[in-house]
């Protein structure tokens, strides 16, 4: 059995529309992040730590923000179509971590419903026969420091555990 680990990261500043989109969640009351996409920072650094730990392409390479046909688009859906690309790969997803840097809005509340959304956007990559995947969320806060604790937006940190 082969094992490989992938990191991705992804920062969005707050953008003037609403609803924020996190993890396919659409948290009401709060500005969207700024994004040629729905600006799903949670979906994009899971597919860019999906994609580096097959090997593959990142985010910005296969899916471009300088094409107008992702403007606007799911990032939970292009989140399964990366699932599909590494499943097509030969590798299937055991977990993926989370961590969130907001400082607004709290995110607790939506912590399980945005774990869920992951997880069954990843279901493409699902072990055959295996249990279901582990996906983790840590919201955090900037405690004031910089962009993130003067509420400027939001970063995010995934790392994937892919075997084969």
């Amino acid at each position: 059995m082969r094992f490989r680990v992938g990191l991705g990261y992804d920062v969005h500043p707050f953008g003037t529309e609403e609803p924020l989109v996190l993890g396919g969640v659409h948290i009401d009351g709060a500005a969207r992040l700024a994004g040629h996409s729905d600006g799903d920072a949670i979906a994009h650094a899971v597919s860019d730590a999906l994609l580096g730990a097959a090997g593959l392409p990142d985010l910005g390479t296969l899916y471009p923000a300088t094409d107008e046909q992702w403007r606007g688009a799911d990032s939970l859906a292009l989140l399964r179509e990366v699932a599909t690309k590494v499943a097509q790969d030969r590798w299937w997803v055991g977990n993926v971590d989370i961590v969130v840097a907001a400082e607004e809005p709290k995110l607790a509340p939506h912590i399980e419903a945005m774990a869920k959304n992951v997880a069954e956007a990843l279901n493409p990559a699902r072990e055959p026969m295996g249990e279901r995947i582990v996906v983790s969320i840590k919201p955090k806060r900037g405690e004031g420091l910089g962009a993130i604790g003067r509420s400027e937006g939001v970063a995010v940190w995934a790392i994937a555990l892919l075997g084969r």
